[in-house]
């Protein structure tokens, strides 16, 4: 649960989508040259590789050394929401210049999606207590804003990011005008 006291609004901070736009095609590449390529090996990653008999190999991820300031100047209480779990603290937080950060914990067997919503979801509504949040991801569709609206009390955004472009200025925008709105 929640580690902060009330005040700020929590900002769920997924890394792949977000952070790391996987996503990229090679035309829309020249774009991400702020972005440096980072070869990475995290403990989930090998563990569910192993589970399934395969070896595992670094995974490329595409970060910008910005993004750390530009997400620490906004007018949250920053969390880590994403499948890498303290991995992103390990390698993440690093390399964008964040420091570490409280880790939202999965259970342990990560349901698939139910109803169309997003596995993560009824866990972070659950998480987050009733505190305002936005939660910024790949993966958010309208079935999850709606189902998120039916059942948290809080104020919250739920802020989808094109995993073939990353968070953009467009994107603090928003999310800065929202932090201020929910005060």
């Amino acid at each position: 649960m929640p580690t902060s006291p009330k005040g700020k609004p929590l900002l769920l901070l997924d890394v792949d989508g977000p952070l790391n736009p996987f996503a990229a095609k090679r035309f829309r590449r020249p774009r991400l040259r702020e972005y440096a390529t980072h070869r990475v090996l995290p403990d989930g990653w090998v563990a569910s590789r192993a589970a399934r008999g395969i070896r595992a190999t670094p995974l490329r991820v595409r970060l910008n050394p910005q993004h750390g300031a530009a997400l620490l100047g906004l007018p949250f209480d920053l969390v880590w929401a994403t499948a890498w779990t303290h991995d992103a603290n390990a390698m993440i937080s690093p390399r964008v210049g964040l420091p570490e950060l409280p880790v939202i914990e999965w259970p342990a067997a990560m349901e698939a999606a139910q109803d169309g919503i997003h596995w993560k979801t009824r866990h972070l509504v659950a998480w987050a207590a009733g505190r305002p949040f936005a939660w910024v991801d790949d993966g958010i569709q309208d079935s999850d804003r709606a189902w998120v609206g039916e059942n948290h009390i809080g104020a919250a955004l739920l802020h989808h990011v094109d995993p073939r472009i990353g968070l953009t200025e467009q994107d603090f925008t928003i999310l800065r005008d929202w932090a201020a709105a929910a005060e």
